[in-house]
């Protein structure tokens, strides 16, 4: 299979609707997108000459939270080659939440990476959060919407009454400590529903992007599509019960016997 080159990366993103001097959420599968010139950084290459200078580009960034966090230094955990090869590269600032950063390269990435609350970590003060009120775009490539941070950042914003606890550790006193950190999380696998709702008002772009199908919508559009959903059905994003997956089955407990995310509102930011 013939490598795809820089002009034709640049091509397609351009053909999809990708907005040069925007905000642009990537979450991608370099599996699903490759072969490419020059590899990964050839991606973020294409994907920074379409933004242009004037446009910001942002990954997430997260880690195991098994040990203190250090943005310069702790290496991803199940983000994709692209999204490790990306935060280490001059001129991009990483976030600093122990285990949801994101990472950004731009004018507005020192803003988009500043500080937020440990819980939620895809709430409105948050990266995700913050590219949504920037009116920023969001690119799956080779991905589908389970791997959408901005469908968690809908749940937020409507209320749902379910979270769970991951425990992460964070730096009290000069002292490693680990704490639980409230989240609304599950399989994520019904997060599949947005394309539908989306493709039926025509709020989503899908083309190809090297070898790899691409999907890009504006974050604003998914979220209020999504939010309008949630507040029919708060649970919709959860697996029936009748499928047995045992993380939302987890996270439907949760609801039943209160959210615990009630109890981190105010909890100083990550910093």
């Amino acid at each position: 299979m013939k490598p795809t080159d820089h002009a034709e990366l640049l091509n397609q993103l351009e053909r999809l609707g990708v907005r040069s001097g925007g905000v642009l959420l990537v979450h991608t599968s370099f599996r699903a997108v490759r072969p490419v010139a020059d590899g990964p950084l050839g991606l973020i290459e294409a994907l920074r000459a379409a933004l242009g200078p004037a446009g910001t580009l942002v990954m997430p960034t997260m880690t195991a939270g098994k040990s203190i966090f250090d943005p310069k230094t702790t290496p991803t955990k199940g983000m994709g080659v692209t999204a490790d090869l990306f935060w280490p590269q001059p001129g991009v600032i990483r976030s600093t939440h122990p285990a949801g950063s994101f990472a950004a390269q731009g004018p507005r990435a020192e803003e988009l990476c500043a500080p937020q609350p440990l819980s939620p970590p895809h709430g409105p003060d948050s990266p995700v959060g913050r590219v949504h009120d920037l009116d920023g775009q969001v690119l799956l490539l080779g991905v589908g919407y389970d791997a959408c941070t901005t469908l968690h950042l809908a749940e937020s914003l409507a209320g749902v009454p379910y979270s769970v606890f991951h425990s992460c550790v964070v730096e009290v006193d000069g002292s490693p400590r680990t704490v639980m950190i409230p989240e609304t999380d599950h399989c994520c696998q019904r997060f599949a529903l947005a394309e539908g709702w989306l493709a039926e008002r025509g709020l989503q772009r899908k083309g190809r992007v090297g070898h790899g199908t691409a999907r890009l919508c504006q974050a604003r559009e998914l979220v209020v599509v999504a939010v309008e959903r949630l507040k029919r059905d708060p649970l919709i994003f959860l697996c029936p019960p009748s499928d047995h997956c045992g993380e939302c089955d987890v996270a439907r407990r949760s609801a039943e016997i209160g959210s615990p995310l009630e109890a981190f509102r105010g909890h100083p930011p990550a910093n």
